[in-house]
């Protein structure tokens, strides 16, 4: 039982991501702890949570790519929507504990953190927003609302890692220009705090992209149709089905979104005098026409309906 094409590209996308997040999060980890930095170690937090986030995200995949079957005529493809409804919860929590911790931290006096810091988070500045774009194009190319998120998350630990650089660039060149670089080793600096400002305002970028994460998944799992429905399924479909022979008009079309593909339910008019037999072999046809020229329509549901004259 094999997945799609298009499934097993976003979940190679999703091993790949998890394989740069845990080394990422091993490295700022170690660099935050050893360097004195808060945010880098709440850098680190985020990137753990992208590594539970890409599991999370890979096995929504994998089963999101499961045939239908008795249990599921509708196939398994909610469960990309799933997965990417935790993966969002994720980094609301990783956003609000951030936040807490940040403020905790702001208000204890510590040493400002080591320069080194700085090497490693514009290295992972780097490293993250060049995932985040592989990740986001082969979303968009593969209709991949989980994948999407995924990206997202890369992009939210990219940002707090910049957010971290900074933070930790004003406490250490704060410290040097006010000329306390020799307190710095005995004595708790005064800029030092900029640091876990930077992680407080990270917190607040990451709730934010959390929360608007959110709005994803739910759009699918409510089965909101929306611009893209309308974009990419009920309008093609209606100018297949008026093409086919035999159909008078279409009454009104609606779709839903399973993971990556459509299912529709579409009201076909013909000749009121058309006999049954011959009205259900056009609607058959329209059906075929649809599945055949939009492959992401996985099954059209059609009901067949006399045609009223307008004005009649």
């Amino acid at each position: 039982m094999s997945a799609r094409p298009a499934n097993l590209r976003a979940q190679r996308t999703a091993v790949v991501g998890l394989l740069v997040n845990v080394a990422l999060a091993a490295i700022k980890l170690v660099a935050g702890l050893v360097g004195h930095s808060y945010a880098l170690v709440a850098d680190a937090v985020e990137s753990m949570t992208d590594i539970l986030g890409s599991v999370v995200i890979w096995g929504g995949l994998r089963i999101g790519a499961r045939p239908a079957d008795e249990n599921h005529p509708w196939g398994h493809g909610k469960a990309e929507s799933l997965a990417a409804l935790v993966v969002a919860a994720m980094v609301l929590a990783a956003g609000v504990g951030i936040g807490v911790k940040s403020i905790d931290e702001i208000i204890t006096p510590h040493h400002a953190p080591a320069p080194f810091t700085l090497g490693v988070l514009l290295a992972v500045v780097v490293v993250k927003e060049v995932l985040f774009r592989r990740v986001l194009r082969v979303a968009h190319e593969e209709h991949s609302g989980a994948a999407e998120v995924d990206a997202w998350h890369h992009r939210s630990d990219a940002i707090t890692s910049a957010a971290a650089f900074v933070g930790i660039s004003v406490a250490l060149f704060g410290e040097r220009v006010s000329g306390g670089a020799g307190a710095q080793a005995d004595s708790p600096s005064r800029w030092a705090s900029a640091d876990d400002y930077a992680a407080l305002l990270a917190s607040g970028v990451i709730i934010y992209n959390g929360w608007r994460l959110l709005r994803v998944p739910l759009r699918e799992l409510m089965d909101e149709e929306g611009p893209g429905a309308s974009a990419s399924a009920i309008g093609p479909a209606r100018a297949i089905a008026l093409g086919v022979e035999g159909v008078r008009g279409i009454e009104k079309i609606r779709a839903r979104a399973s993971g990556s593909r459509w299912f529709l339910e579409m009201h076909v008019e013909v000749d009121p005098e058309m006999p049954v037999r011959e009205a259900h072999v056009v609607g058959g046809r329209v059906r075929a026409a649809v599945r055949e020229r939009l492959p992401r329509v996985a099954d059209v549901l059609v009901h067949v309906e006399p045609h009223a004259a307008a004005g009649a």
